[in-house]
């Protein structure tokens, strides 16, 4: 099952460092965001991704093109024809795919364009600025055994994300939060059917309005309840509490290192 990851905002609530590279490249405890997100995944078996760029989508692959000397011991031997010796080589079993999916296409859009890249499979989708330690494997089999089009993660938490009434497993409704509520939030982690393609119109369409509102009408939006750790990074001080969470090695997500 692909993984989508959805990297191409602006991140202009982290202006102060999404100026010079993409929001999913901000750095926590010394490596991108986005690849903890998909450390995540790869320990429950998904390796193959497709990313959804767009501003400065060149940073996105110039780091993949360079990960695995990132990742290895490197000589570089001027005094032989310029050699380049790779030592210790270390690299995930993955397979990335970068896609320029347009500098002001909204969320929507974005997955929209990624179709040809997916095909006729249920694939995963999350954004790529939040880490979490939910199961993924039973996320997966909760979406396979309900056989609706949608599955998103829900949390109870403090973030102003978009609200879900929820009876049983089934997402009646889906709003935008306000300050009042105490309603679970879509803390991303999704699973769909091909069939969400034919819920997104365009370039224009935000994947967390229309698109999801009908599914929840149309009783196709199941929810997979999370009662453990999530945090996204929106902000310099979300940042620095995910770099206290690595400083202390009780990283909730770092499955991978357990």
């Amino acid at each position: 099952m692909k993984v989508v990851l959805l990297a191409g905002g602006f991140g202009t609530r982290f202006a102060e460092q999404s100026e010079y590279r993409p929001k999913p490249m901000i750095e926590i405890g010394g490596m991108p965001i986005l690849w903890h997100i998909m450390k995540e995944y790869s320990y429950y078996g998904f390796n193959d991704f497709i990313i959804c760029a767009g501003y400065k989508q060149h940073i996105i692959k110039e780091w993949f093109a360079d990960y695995f000397l990132y990742t290895s011991d490197v000589t570089f031997d001027f005094t032989q024809d310029n050699k380049m010796i790779v030592h210790n080589k270390r690299a995930e079993p993955w397979k990335v795919t970068v896609v320029d999916t347009g500098l002001h296409t909204m969320t929507g859009g974005r997955i929209k364009r990624i179709a040809p890249y997916v095909g006729n499979e249920t694939f995963m989708m999350t954004y790529g600025d939040g880490v979490c330690d939910v199961d993924i494997a039973e996320l997966a089999k909760f979406h396979k055994e309900h056989g609706k089009i949608a599955t998103l993660t829900a949390v109870k938490t403090k973030q102003d994300k978009g609200v879900l009434d929820i009876v049983g497993n089934t997402v009646q409704s889906f709003r935008e939060k306000n300050a009042a509520d105490g309603f679970p939030i879509n803390a991303g982690y999704m699973v769909f059917e091909p069939g969400i393609f034919d819920y997104i119109e365009g370039d224009d369409t935000v994947l967390e309005r229309a698109p999801l509102e009908k599914l929840a009408n149309d009783g196709e939006l199941m929810s997979y309840i999370h009662e453990g750790f999530w945090q996204c990074m929106d902000t310099q001080r979300e940042q620095t509490l995910l770099n206290k969470y690595l400083e202390t090695g009780h990283a909730p997500w770092k499955k991978w290192e357990d």
